[in-house]
């Protein structure tokens, strides 16, 4: 149950007469209406309000759901002064001092005043409606939002805040809460006019039911709700925790096994693989190779990887290498003035950063290139291809993924980056699991560099120097082997 239903729950009980016992000393709704009935008849007399058509009887199919004996059945038009004429106010009249109320600022759902302006700070145009301290406000635009509550202090507010009293009551809470109920919520909002601003009418509200208690009993219910609010409070506190834990539980599970896996205990070590040791030397003889045949131009030496580079053990079988060590180069595209739009199969397109999502590449993210641009080889997108985003927002900076199928005419841009590595002597599947693991974010994050966390890029040079763990050829096949069973399980969870 959400917070919101257990509120629900608890003022549904409250106006159904449930929250609280009823007591035959307290006399009986009716008694309360006929007082009502005397006060408005007073006040007509004495011009403060004026007299209105009855409103019609209530029938035995309008009620929505059962009292208790003791109450009756009203419309809120009967025992309140809703459709009675608001006091207006010209701009000219109003004094710097008074409070200006806007529903802007109304907490929705909860009525609560967020911020209070005095009109001296706010510009007004047009007539405002006065409301005075105790006054009831609910407001008729967007109904749904429950901007409902009583008026702390005299001011001034937008027509569609209406100011009323319930007659000759000095407890007006009651009916508030029964405002917030869901039975009214529901009424109100079906019945509701307008699509993008929908309000409700002034004769909906009046021909409202309204159950009636009486007065001693309406201040039971006040306090027993009073009582009750702060639990479901704290009920909502604890809610939300438990929400934001389920919704990082799947996120939060995908990153330890990732880390697991990069730590060598995913899958069990085999005595009979060729150690990493010899797969680096392989690794390092194919380059050489491919230096010599002008395939890929030679690197600088990199740094030695220091005690305080390596967070964790890993398997006497693996070795801690830079991402240089283990690839052959990386190459990045370009971004000319290009087409907000995706490109078409016969179109050539450059790739934006969101094509390049966790783990998977969305082959529609890319731009329209202009005509007659030069497209060279080295930068089209096939599918196997190792992707690695190196500019652009904080979020979306390091975020890696593997082509799976072709992608069609699309050219890598300036902040994407291809990392190529000797087929046959790495696992490109691991490497991206690798690069997306807890502890190769950190070194990634680490590199990131930018004015502002809105913008940041992560240069080539930057990416060699990444550090992780690299094990035998045979273990990264198991390696993925088991994460490409676990990982689709988790992302089902979500």
């Amino acid at each position: 149950m959400t917070p919101q239903q257990l509120k629900n729950s608890i003022l549904q009980m409250a106006m159904q007469g449930k929250l609280v016992e009823q007591r035959p000393e307290e006399g009986a709704g009716e008694e309360l209406y006929r007082q009502i009935q005397e006060e408005k008849k007073k006040l007509i007399r004495e011009g403060k309000i004026k007299k209105e058509k009855p409103l019609p009887e209530i029938t035995e199919d309008e009620i929505p759901f059962e009292i208790p004996e003791s109450w009756k059945w009203v419309r809120l038009g009967d025992i309140s002064s809703y459709a009675q004429p608001k006091v207006k106010i010209s701009p000219s009249q109003i004094q710097p001092d008074m409070w200006s109320l806007d529903l802007e600022d109304i907490e929705k759902d909860t009525g609560k005043v967020i911020i209070r302006v005095l009109a001296v700070n706010r510009k007004i145009q047009g007539d405002k409606v006065r409301f005075w301290k105790g006054n009831i406000l609910y407001s008729k635009l967007r109904p749904y939002l429950l901007k409902i509550l009583i008026a702390e202090d005299d001011g001034i507010t937008s027509p569609e805040l209406i100011p009323f009293n319930i007659y000759g009551c000095e407890e007006q809470r009651f009916y508030l809460w029964y405002l917030r109920s869901p039975y009214v919520d529901s009424a109100v909002n079906d019945v509701s006019y307008g699509v993008k601003m929908p309000r409700v009418g002034t004769e909906t509200m009046v021909n409202l039911l309204v159950p009636l208690p009486p007065l001693a009993e309406q201040k039971r219910i006040v306090a027993k709700i009073g009582q009750l609010m702060p639990y479901i409070d704290q009920y909502a506190v604890a809610y939300d925790n438990l929400q934001s834990y389920n919704n990082r539980f799947p996120d939060d599970l995908k990153k330890s096994i990732l880390q697991q896996a990069i730590q060598g205990k995913l899958v069990p070590q085999d005595p009979n693989d060729e150690p990493a040791s010899v797969l680096l030397e392989k690794i390092a003889k194919e380059k050489q190779k491919l230096i010599k045949e002008g395939k890929i131009k030679k690197q600088k030496p990199l740094p030695e990887i220091t005690e305080e580079e390596i967070p964790f053990e890993i398997p006497e079988s693996w070795r801690w290498v830079r991402l240089g060590n283990v690839i052959t180069d990386t190459e990045a595209g370009k971004s000319p003035q290009c087409k907000n739009r995706p490109a078409t199969k016969q179109e050539w397109g450059v790739i934006k950063t969101t094509a390049i999502q966790d783990g998977y590449f969305l082959a529609d993210e890319n731009k329209v290139l202009p005509s007659g641009f030069q497209i060279k080889s080295d930068q089209v997108v096939h599918a196997g291809d190792l992707l690695i985003t190196r500019a652009g927002p904080q979020n979306r900076t390091g975020v890696t993924c593997i082509v799976n199928n072709e992608p069609g005419n699309l050219i890598l841009s300036d902040k994407t980056v291809r990392i190529r590595y000797v087929k046959g002597l790495v696992s490109e599947n691991y490497l991206m699991y690798a690069l997306k693991s807890p502890a190769v974010q950190r070194c990634i994050t680490g590199a990131k560099s930018g004015m502002a966390e809105s913008q940041v890029n992560i240069s080539q040079n930057n990416m060699q120097l990444f550090v992780l763990p690299f094990p035998p050829l045979a273990e990264q096949k198991r390696i993925v082997a088991k994460l490409d069973e676990l990982l689709p399980q988790i992302d089902g969870m979500k």
